[in-house]
Order: C-alpha cells, then sequence, then structure tokens
C-alpha cells in the first residue's frame, strides 16, 4: 500500500521532542499504526519527559504527588498514516498552566519532527491522593512546566 507523505513542518521552536518506537504489533490488520496507540505512545513520552526530572509513580500515590492526576479531556486529530514500524518523536508542549489543572499540546511525528503524522491537546487535573479532589501542582512542578510552555507564536 502506497501512502502520500503529508507536507513537513519546520523544526520544534517550542517544548521538547522525545522518541519513542513503533514496534510491529502496534500496527494493525491493514499494516497501519492503531488509532488506538498514538495516545499511548504520547502518554509513555510525556511519562519519559517527566521521569528524566525525578517525577514519577513507583506505587503509592500519596508520594506521587503531581503525578496523582487525571485526563479530563483528550483530543486527537489524524493527519496521515503510520505504516511500518520503527523510530519517531512526540513533540510535547504545554498550552496552559493553571493551578490545579495544564493543557498540553502534542504531535506525533517523525524522528526529526519535520512529518507529522496526528496532533491534539490533553487536559490533565492534578488531584489530591486523599480525597481525589483537584489540587494545586507542586511549585518544583510548575518550574519546569514553565521550559513547556508555548509562547504567543
Amino acid at each position: 500500500m502506497t501512502v502520500e507523505a503529508p507536507p513537513a513542518v519546520p523544526a520544534p521552536t517550542h517544548g521538547r521532542l522525545v522518541p519513542v518506537t513503533v514496534h510491529f504489533d502496534d500496527l494493525d490488520a491493514l499494516g497501519l499504526l492503531h488509532n488506538a496507540r498514538y495516545p499511548v505512545l504520547v502518554e509513555r513520552a510525556w511519562t519519559a519527559f517527566w521521569h528524566e526530572r525525578g517525577f514519577g509513580f513507583e506505587g503509592d500515590w500519596e508520594a506521587a504527588g503531581d503525578f496523582c492526576n487525571a485526563v479530563r479531556e483528550l483530543r486527537v486529530s489524524y493527519e496521515a498514516p503510520v505504516n511500518r514500524p520503527g523510530e519517531y518523536a512526540v513533540h510535547l508542549w504545554l498550552e496552559r498552566l493553571g493551578n490545579t489543572g495544564l493543557t498540553y499540546g502534542f504531535r506525533f511525528c517523525s524522528a526529526d519532527a519535520a512529518v507529522t503524522y496526528a496532533q491534539g491537546s490533553r487536559v490533565l487535573v492534578r488531584l489530591d491522593a486523599g480525597t481525589l479532589r483537584p489540587t494545586s501542582w507542586s511549585e518544583r512542578f510548575r518550574t519546569v512546566g514553565r521550559e513547556l510552555l508555548r509562547s504567543g507564536d
């Protein structure tokens, strides 16, 4: 099956590019990356970004701090099919960093970020582990998060 390549885009000027791998078993019966795998790969990139900065979940929600959060909204737009396993990337950035919530944008793209296969956004709410009610992000989290904020470009 021949798939037309989507148009190339300029290199990212904001956020971070996180490498991800598409495996053969991520593909569907047509040999395309299954639509449900995109959010999983984005989640893995987001988790890797935060783990590299000392944030994570290791089985204790109280100790997880800022990693105790829930998805409020997920939006994905599929631009072009991924039709082979290999190395790709997820371009991550923050659109908004509020007191208890944030909105991050993402692009699932080629490893060099030149080709966009899918893009979208996700809204997260920070939760108190005991009450499961919204609570504030830590100042440490907010400091790292500010590095990802997209400017008014």
